[in-house]
């Protein structure tokens, strides 16, 4: 069985370059969003183990998200996705329940390390 992921990014080529290096892995990407509202309900009807979040997001902020999802359903594995300058949001995000996070720009090989040590793979 794969891992189900959610990916949630506001800019359409980031969802793209994700979709791109999860291609041909055990890892299948089951949904997409790109604000946070989106993001709740997407990962509530979908169930997924893993979702990567962009912590700058419309509509709800991807910290905002993280909380309201993880209240819901503290089993799923968050990770935050954001640049390395915004280190104040990776701290407010790892206190909203992110247990990890990914650095943008990121790396095939570094995207699917985080993912599977989230699920101690």
């Amino acid at each position: 069985m794969g891992i189900k992921l959610v990916i949630v990014d506001d800019a359409p080529f980031i969802r793209e370059a994700v979709r791109n290096a999860v291609r041909d892995t055990e890892i299948e990407l089951v949904a997409e969003a790109a604000d946070g509202e989106e993001a709740i309900t997407v990962v509530m009807k979908k169930n997924p183990d893993v979702v990567l979040m962009d912590m700058v997001l419309p509509k709800k902020n991807g910290i905002e998200a993280t909380a309201e999802i993880l209240e819901k359903n503290p089993k799923i594995k968050i990770i935050a996705f954001t640049t390395l300058d915004q280190e104040g949001l990776l701290l407010k995000a790892l206190e909203a329940g992110c247990c990890n996070f990914l650095p943008k720009p990121f790396t095939t090989e570094k995207l699917l390390k985080i993912v599977r040590s989230v699920l101690g793979e």
